[in-house]
C-alpha cells in the first residue's frame, strides 16, 4: 500500500474531507466520515466500502499494521497536522480520518431473522447525535444483534455519533423503520418481548424482566417512549433510581437496561 503525501490544503484529493466542521456538512448522501484509530479499524472490518483515509504523518506508525487490510482501491493520504487543521476546518489531534461510502440499510426481515439474535435496540426519535452513538456503544458491548431507529432519529453515520460510539455505528446493523409506528408490530411478531423504558412509578422493575428475545425501546430525549409505542409495548420497564431523581440520559438507561436484562442470560 503506498501512502500519498500531501503539501497542499486545496488538493481536491480530499475534498470529501474539506471544513468538516461546516454544519452543512453534516450528513453526506453518498459518503461519512470516520474519526480516530479504533473506529478506522472497525471500519476497515464493516460492511461499509473504505474510500479513503487521511492520516497524520506523525500516526502512519499506528497503523503500519492495518495498511495490508485497506483495500488497494483505497488510497492513504499523509499530511501535516497543520495541514490537516487547514483541510477539516477544525484543531484535529487525533490523527486518523477515513471517509465510509454508505450502503443501504439491510431489510428489516434480515435483521429480525437470525435465529441467534436475542436482544435488540428499538430508538424512538432520538435527535442527539451523541445520544444515538452512546446508544450503540452499549449495543455493541451487550451483544445487541442490530438497532432499529424511528423517523425522526440522528443519522448513526454523522461523525459525532459514529466517534461517541467508538465505531460500533459500524458493526452493529441499524435500519430505519420507515412505517412507524407499525413496524413495531413486526418485530413482535418475529418474537420479541417489546421492552419500553419509562419512569412511570407503574411500570416494572427493568431486572425482572425475562424474555427469550426483547426489543428494548429508548424514547425521545425529552417526551420519552410516544404514547403509541408504549400502548404496542409488552412491557412498560423502569430503572430504579434515588427519590427525586425521574429518568437517565438515554445512553445511560440504554447501558442499564441492556446489562439487566442480559445478565440473566
Amino acid at each position: 500500500m503506498n501512502v500519498v503525501s500531501l503539501d497542499d490544503p486545496d488538493d481536491p484529493r480530499v475534498d470529501d474531507y474539506r471544513a468538516l466542521a461546516s454544519p452543512g456538512r453534516g450528513r453526506r448522501r453518498d459518503a461519512f466520515v470516520v474519526e480516530g484509530l479504533n473506529p478506522v479499524r472497525l471500519l476497515l472490518e464493516s460492511r461499509f466500502r473504505v474510500r479513503s483515509l487521511l492520516l497524520a504523518t506523525s500516526a502512519l506508525g499506528t497503523v503500519r499494521d492495518d495498511l495490508p487490510r485497506i483495500p488497494d482501491r483505497a488510497p492513504v493520504y499523509a499530511a501535516s497536522h497543520a495541514l490537516l487543521r487547514a483541510i477539516t476546518g477544525f484543531d484535529f489531534h487525533g490523527g486518523h480520518l477515513a471517509i465510509g461510502e454508505r450502503s443501504p440499510d439491510p431489510p428489516l426481515v434480515e435483521l429480525l431473522a437470525p435465529p441467534g439474535s436475542r436482544v435488540l435496540v428499538v430508538m424512538e426519535r432520538l435527535a442527539n447525535p451523541d445520544n444515538v452513538g452512546g446508544v450503540l456503544r452499549n449495543a455493541f458491548a451487550f451483544g445487541a444483534a442490530a438497532a432499529l431507529l424511528s423517523p425522526g432519529c440522528a443519522d448513526p453515520l454523522y461523525r459525532r455519533a459514529i466517534r461517541v460510539s467508538m465505531g460500533s455505528a459500524l458493526v452493529v446493523p441499524f435500519a430505519t423503520l420507515a412505517d412507524w409506528p407499525q413496524d413495531l408490530e413486526r418485530v413482535r411478531d418475529a418474537g420479541y418481548t417489546l421492552v419500553a423504558l419509562t419512569p412511570r412509578v407503574d411500570a416494572v422493575d427493568v431486572a425482572r424482566v425475562a424474555a427469550r428475545r426483547v426489543a428494548v425501546l429508548v424514547g425521545h430525549e425529552s417526551d420519552g417512549v410516544g404514547p403509541y409505542a408504549l400502548a404496542v409495548a409488552d412491557v412498560a420497564a423502569r430503572i430504579p433510581m434515588a427519590p427525586g431523581v425521574d429518568s437517565l440520559n438515554a445512553a445511560a438507561a440504554s447501558a442499564v437496561a441492556l446489562h439487566r436484562l442480559t445478565a440473566w442470560r
